[in-house]
Formats: C-alpha cells, structure tokens, sequence
C-alpha cells in the first residue's frame, strides 16, 4: 500500500506560477512510475505529466509542455510538479498518482494509488 499526499496549491493570477508536492509513503517509492493528473469541474480527469522510477525519463500533455516541469527526489520519496504560466484553463483538482508496474504513463486507469488532490485556481 502507498499512500500520496498532495500539497501546494492555491490561488494565483494568470502567468503566476505554483509548486506541487505529492509525499509518498508506504512502499519503496523508487519502485513506482509517478503521474500528476487533473480534474476541472464537468471534465473528465486528464493526463499532466508522469515520470520514471528514476526520473531520466518524462513526458507531458501537449496542453502544458514547455510550461509544466514534472522531477521527483527518491531520497525524500516526493515528487513536484513546477508550474509556470499558468492559465485559466489549468484550473483544476491536481492528483498525483503511483503505478507499480512503470507502465501506465498517460493512462490513468493504469495506476495503482492515488492522492486526494489539492485544488488549482488560476484568476484571469
């Protein structure tokens, strides 16, 4: 069993910037791919971003590339999400999530354990 706990969200103006924490605990977290997903009102949940075990390897959603920086520090079993540029449109419940078989990348259904989000508004 893992357990995630998100942190760092808030309030900010449009072109701010935030840092998302997610702590894990539990299992050995080196041993699991590590996502951020989002959920606004009346969407779907969406992909963010996710990196590897190691955290050599990464990708994002097209709608937060260049803008978004998913890294993860194994030492402190915690993984950020630094996010800059923000928009309107990124507002949003953030979850962090863990995949034991370091195969699910943009799938959420592939994830194991999930985070109980932490809230993202971004003023216009």
């Amino acid at each position: 069993q893992v357990q995630l706990v998100e942190s760092g969200g808030g309030l900010v103006q449009a072109g701010g910037s935030l840092r998302l924490w997610c702590a894990a605990s539990g299992r050995t977290f080196s041993n699991y791919r590590m996502g951020w997903f989002r959920q606004a009102p009346g969407k779907e949940r969406e992909f963010v971003a996710d990196i590897s075990r190691g955290g050599a390897s990464t990708s994002y959603a097209d709608s937060v590339k260049g803008r978004f920086t998913i890294s993860r520090d194994n030492a402190k079993n915690t993984v950020y999400l630094q996010m800059n540029s923000l928009r309107p449109e990124d507002t949003a419940v953030y979850y962090c999530a863990a995949d034991a078989s370091g195969l699910a990348y943009y799938r959420d259904s592939k994830y194991d354990y999930w985070g109980q989000g932490t809230q993202v508004t971004v003023s216009s």
